[in-house]
């Protein structure tokens, strides 16, 4: 069990981890000079049972608010200390707001300093501490007084805490590990070595990990497990790893930092939250207020779009996302708290629900439902919710991955939903039906609108699908409906079986001229002005006619006013596909060299195939991006 003090400057925290522990927590020598806590320090104690107690203890000075949140977080069980001279103090409340914001519910209050008060003081302090915690999570935690000095009441408070610590129900060890790095320091002859709450999962000896959000690889060297060597550490402790990288240095690792299974990497800078603004808070929050971010060991700045409406008043919860100034490592559940702009009082808090929120659209009410489903508590009523909402589909790696998911945990997730599982995305059955329906209908659709063309590419019925899905999911839809027979495809376009296009009667027989003189020359055919004075018709008239072809998928426009017969193309085509193959890359020479015509139009042929995705271009090399069959179908037989 993890134990962290909260409570005013002053009132005695560090002095009474010293007298329940032994250990001196103060280790900067700020603090010892000035007699105040500055940073996190920690103690560890031996229980009877063989487990090991720590101890966070937080400074109370409100300057170091910002050190006080990167040690409550994670911790069991809150030792919220008062001292009984001065009764609860300005730190004393917002500490305890604090920890209710934290969700941190398990805790005991310890009246120090009882030595320097009367008894009437004593009880009227017990009293001013009791009304305070009237209304908070801690309302009913038993109060413990105490002197650090004379010892008085030490051994029962210790008792508590060693009873308490029995008594903490074993935690799962499932998800990815992740550690909230609060510490980073080198060790002679061991290396960097980062300490931390270890929020989830497990780590051993040897495990690769990685730092995030920076996604550096780590291997971890060596493990101390609540201040004990250990082969192992586990949800619940604080842990200290020494770890080494390719050039790591310590420079590299920050407070704020994860240290973590690759599968939770995911570095994110917009978080969809639920918000609760603080009872204690004089006035409403407003959409777009800038804010002071803390989460686990983790600070930073941003702003807080509210999803709902434009203002949140005091003691109401809404949702909202925090659009945040650097990236950080943020899960679903993860709980944080809000400071206004000058970080000077707390303003609220609460939890994250997707760490991977859409880009667009945060305030539709489809999305707001989605963040309903998302915020249930067991992933299988979430995914369950979700697949019924969106039939556009869920992308299942990024809900695994926000729901911190082993590789086994998520596939035994996804093996027990009643879904259609395509290319990533899970679809509720119905809901890839109906995706392939609507595909269909903006194929019919363009076919209308434009009868003179052969078809439309998946690109361009991409861009008229709802929600413009992914590529992948496009590629899905397309195969299986090439596979069921209801579209074809023809190069790169796509048209409905029955569909037919086809040229008026004139260009039909202006056609039957240009043909043959692409055709027979080969891979060098003249331009669409060399075409006019050769057929002595109007310049004009022969380029509105090629563009009709090219519409029509007859001739390819390689570039201004160059028109190539399809099947000249896909030659061409096939030629780089050859090249690629046999050198990987290759370059402008020596496609030129392979087709036998002139530098500058082997370099308009290659750009052409640039736009088309057929090529990457890559300095003076190009390589192949997928075969060339796949947009212009094979050359025929002889060619």
């Amino acid at each position: 069990m993890i134990v962290g003090t909260a409570g005013h400057i002053d009132h005695g925290k560090t002095a009474l981890i010293r007298a329940l522990t032994g250990v001196e927590t103060d280790r900067l020598k700020e603090e010892k000079a000035c007699g105040i806590s500055i940073d996190l320090g920690f103690a560890y104690q031996d229980l009877p049972d063989g487990e090991v107690l720590g101890f966070v203890d937080v400074p109370g000075h409100e300057r170091f608010i910002h050190n006080m949140l990167a040690g409550a977080t994670g911790i069991d069980e809150v030792l919220l200390v008062v001292a009984a001279d001065d009764g609860p103090m300005p730190q004393t409340r917002e500490h305890l707001q604090i920890l209710d914001l934290l969700g941190l519910s398990r805790g005991v209050v310890a009246l120090s300093k009882i030595d320097r008060v009367d008894p009437q003081r004593l009880m009227a302090a017990e009293a001013q501490t009791r009304d305070l915690l009237q209304g908070t999570a801690l309302a009913d935690a038993p109060i413990f007084p105490v002197s650090s000095q004379s010892g008085a009441g030490v051994a029962a408070l210790r008792d508590h805490l060693h009873q308490a610590a029995m008594r903490l129900p074993p935690r799962g060890t499932q998800g990815g590990f992740r550690l909230a790095v609060d510490r980073v320091f080198t060790l002679a002859g061991s290396g960097i070595v980062v300490t931390g709450t270890v929020f989830s999962g497990r780590v051993q000896l040897g495990d690769r990990l990685l730092l995030s959000p920076a996604g550096l690889d780590l291997r971890v060297r060596g493990i101390h497990a609540q201040n004990r060597p250990a082969s192992a550490g586990m949800v619940g402790q604080r842990c200290a790893l020494n770890v080494s990288g390719p050039r790591l240095e310590k420079s590299m690792i920050q407070r704020g930092d994860w240290v973590l299974a690759p599968e939770a990497h995911a570095p994110t800078s917009k978080l969809d939250v639920q918000l609760q603004l603080s009872p204690e808070e004089a006035r409403a929050l407003r959409h777009w207020s800038a804010v002071h971010v803390h989460l686990a060991a983790a600070h930073c700045t941003g702003h807080v779009a509210l999803l709902e409406n434009d203002v949140l008043l005091p003691g109401e919860k809404a949702w909202a996302r925090l659009v945040l100034d650097q990236e950080i490592a943020a899960l679903h559940g993860d709980r944080f708290v809000l400071r206004d702009q000058s970080a000077r009082r707390t303003l609220g808090g609460g939890w994250v629900v997707d760490a991977a929120p859409p880009a667009r659209h945060a305030r539709r009410p489809e999305r707001l439902q989605a963040l309903h489903a998302l915020s249930l508590s067991k992933p299988d009523q979430a995914l369950n919710e979700l697949l019924a909402l969106q039939p556009g589909g869920v992308d299942l790696n990024a809900f695994c991955r926000n729901r911190n998911l082993h590789t086994f945990e998520a596939a035994a997730l996804l093996e027990q939903m009643p879904m259609r599982q395509v290319a990533g995305f899970g679809f509720a059955p119905g809901h890839w039906q109906a995706r392939k329906d609507e595909f269909c209908a903006a194929l019919d659709s363009y076919h209308e609108q434009q009868p003179d063309v052969p078809g439309a590419t998946a690109g361009l019925l991409r861009s008229r699908l709802t929600g413009f899905p992914p590529p992948e999911l496009v590629t899905a839809l397309i195969e299986e409906l090439l596979a069921q027979g209801e579209i074809i495809r023809d190069g790169p376009w796509l048209h409905r079986p029955a569909y037919r296009a086809r040229l008026s009667d004139a260009d039909e027989a202006l056609w039957l001229r240009i043909a043959p003189i692409l055709s027979e020359t080969g891979f060098q055919p003249p331009r669409v002005r060399d075409l006019a004075r050769m057929l002595e018709q109007d310049e004009d008239r022969i380029r509105q006619c090629l563009r009709r072809l090219a519409r029509l998928g007859q001739v390819l426009a390689v570039a201004h006013d160059h028109y190539f017969p399809r099947a000249r193309v896909a030659e061409l085509a096939a030629i780089v596909e050859q090249l690629a193959q046999a050198q990987e890359r290759f370059s402008v020479t020596a496609y030129r060299d392979r087709i036998g015509i002139g530098r500058k139009l082997s370099i308009h042929i290659l750009e052409f195939f640039d736009r088309c995705g057929l090529t990457r271009r890559r300095g003076d090399w190009r390589e192949l991006r997928q075969p060339a069959s796949n947009l212009f179908g094979r050359p025929a037989a002889g060619e």
